[in-house]
């Protein structure tokens, strides 16, 4: 598996621990913020309570992820400091690599220069040869000379010829002058045997200068192959320690962006536990505080009902009066029941109100060959849009213009809100909206404001488009049986 590779698998368990972490702090939010549906007292101190055990889940898991990221920043530390041997030892290969191939270029040049004597001794030894050759040539002559020499002493006698030489000189001049030649020539066949014995001692001393300079060049030049092949072995010895060693620092390396991302999504994810927190107490905040409105009611209604007792209690003094006192109450309270009714009403008893004021102008259900996942309510635009339950914005989408009928998928404009409702997640979508006035994360209560009616996206007209789906987005269901 390469980097690149592991990176794309550490990115997605990344966005998969983010999801999953969002979609907790949403239930965490919605599951406190949404309670405002509690009957009575006791739902909020069981939600206060159930608060407090989300807290102290929250401090142990905090706790869980602190001693995590000090585990993880000491193995951080390590790799660092097994890092920096992994480089002291590739420097120090290195070095020695450096050395053993200046080395091995100084051998070169030695051999080189070996070379460069041999071919020279081969120049000398050539040289030489040809002065053998010659020198052979000469003592060949000689030879030639000093038998021819030999063979005329031989066949008149050495002696015998000297003498008639000598006695065969007519005067003392004569006599002196032949002696003078006899020895002359005796003289040169000494000389011609002392230069035969010289050249010959001359060459046997060239040959065996010239055989043993040979040798000892060609065995320094054996020698520094031998060398330089040491070397090559040890380069290469150094070379595979030095690719070992960069396995090694890659694989470090890697080791510890690892570690940096893990401890990153620490990070994230201690900040998201502090979100959690912040979240948890705001809402534990907003039970306590409803539960004390609830209280102040009880008691206001328990005030209401002593004062009502003891009216009575006077009142029944006057039977009369207060017969006519009570028809008189009754039909008041009969006649300001009801103040008018809304354009819609849906029949249902949900949690959820109706988002918008307007004409019901199309159901749930199949319509135009396809399946209408929700129900479209018409009125002018600019009509206030409010959240149909509390609850945290999940998804924005805006910058949609009238008559561009792709965009937002179709919705135009168009926000979701998930809710979590005695102890159920929701999901509801309100699009073709003109105007939105919330953004993602944002918490909004039963009833606001979060946007205008528009007839953005694929839409014939002004009017809202409005979903409901439980368990989450794209599980859509009949909004009039949720609506109330």
């Amino acid at each position: 598996m390469d980097l690149q590779h592991k990176k794309g698998t550490r990115n997605m368990r990344k966005y998969n621990f983010y999801i999953l972490m969002t979609t907790f702090l949403l239930a965490i939010v919605l599951g406190n913020q949404t309670k405002v549906n509690a009957e009575s007292i006791n739902d909020y101190q069981n939600e206060i309570q159930e608060l407090e055990k989300e807290q102290s889940k929250l401090k142990n898991k905090e706790s869980d992820v602190k001693s995590n990221k000090k585990s993880v920043e000491n193995k951080m530390d390590d790799n660092l400091t097994s890092q920096k041997s992994v480089k002291n030892q590739i420097n120090k290969i290195d070095t020695k690599l450096s050395s053993t191939k200046a080395d091995i270029q100084e051998k070169e040049q030695e051999i080189e220069a070996t070379k460069k004597e041999i071919a020279e001794l081969e120049a000398d030894i050539k040289k030489l040869k040809n002065e053998i050759k010659e020198l052979e040539e000469r003592i060949e002559k000689r030879e030639a000379l000093l038998k021819d020499r030999l063979r005329s002493i031989q066949e008149i006698g050495g002696n015998v010829q000297y003498m008639s030489v000598i006695l065969g000189s007519e005067s003392f001049s004569e006599l002196i002058s032949r002696s003078t030649a006899v020895n002359s020539i005796m003289d040169q066949d000494k000389v011609i045997m002392e230069e035969q014995i010289a050249d010959q001692k001359a060459l046997e001393q060239k040959q065996k200068e010239v055989e043993q300079k040979k040798k000892d060049v060609e065995d320094k030049k054996a020698e520094q192959e031998k060398q330089k092949e040491k070397l090559q072995s040890l380069k290469t010895e150094l070379d595979q320690q030095m690719a070992e060693k960069e396995k090694a620092q890659e694989k470090l390396e890697e080791e510890y962006e690892e570690l940096e991302e893990y401890n990153l999504s620490l990070e994230e994810e201690n900040k998201l536990i502090a979100e959690q927190a912040a979240a948890i107490e705001k809402a534990k905040q907003l039970a306590e505080t409803e539960k004390a409105r609830l209280e102040q009611e009880e008691r206001e209604r328990i005030a209401r009902e002593e004062e009502a007792r003891a009216q009575a209690a006077a009142e029944s003094k006057n039977e009369n009066t207060s017969n006519d006192s009570t028809t008189s109450s009754s039909g008041s309270s009969d006649n300001s029941g009801s103040s008018g009714s809304p354009a819609v009403s849906s029949g249902g008893s949900g949690s959820f109100i109706w988002p918008a004021n307007g004409r019901f102008t199309s159901g749930f259900g199949p319509r135009w060959g396809t399946n209408h996942n929700g129900i479209d309510i018409a009125n002018g635009r600019g009509t206030p849009i409010v959240a149909s339950a509390s609850g945290v914005v999940s998804s924005v989408v805006t910058g949609c213009v009238e008559g561009d009928i792709s965009c937002g998928g179709g919705y135009g404009n168009f926000i979701i809100i998930t809710h979590y409702i005695d102890g159920k997640t929701f999901s509801t979508l309100y699009g073709h909206l003109s105007s939105v006035n919330v953004s993602v994360g944002q918490t909004v209560s039963q009833g606001q404001q979060i946007g205008g009616m528009g007839h953005t996206g694929h839409s014939t007209g002004s009017h809202l488009h409005f979903e409901i789906h439980p368990g989450g987005y794209k599980n859509p269901v009949d909004p009039m049986n949720y609506l109330r």
